[in-house]
């Protein structure tokens, strides 16, 4: 049986993965994703049709969020991991579990290593601040 889940707690970490991926990939790492991306080819042209395109990686990003928070809730229930510093740590083993051997992966067969390590460290705040908001209102 699934562990009865907090919405507003998930609500909440999904709204917080959002306002750190803003900061992460704006001001404090922006120039570097940009440029490991290849974005900084892009044409005028081609700049302005993705940012018309831009909301649906959002919504996107914000559903798959949902449900990546959704599945660490019922973990930090289901594990009884409820309080800030326990929430916290469940979301570092998932990232040393999951994220990280992904990431490692992507990387190992010809990837970006930039994108790397911008990729696995902003997973790693995310997971930690989601984890920490979750098993606190848990």
């Amino acid at each position: 049986m699934w562990a009865p889940v907090n919405f507003s707690a998930v609500l909440t970490a999904a709204v917080a993965s959002m306002v750190i991926g803003s900061i992460w990939y704006g001001p404090l790492f922006g120039k570097k994703f940009i440029a490991a991306s290849g974005m900084d080819k892009w044409t005028p042209e081609h700049q302005a049709e993705m940012k018309k395109k831009m909301w649906m990686s959002y919504v996107g990003q914000f559903i798959a969020s949902l449900v990546m928070f959704y599945v660490l809730a019922g973990i930090i229930v289901g594990f009884d991991q409820m309080s800030a510093a326990r929430g916290a740590m469940s979301g570092f083993i998932m990232w040393f579990g999951f994220v990280l051997p992904i990431k490692v992966g992507d990387v190992a067969w010809g990837g970006n290593k930039t994108m790397f390590w911008l990729g696995s460290m902003n997973m790693l705040i995310t997971l930690l601040a989601a984890g920490a908001i979750i098993g606190a209102w848990a």
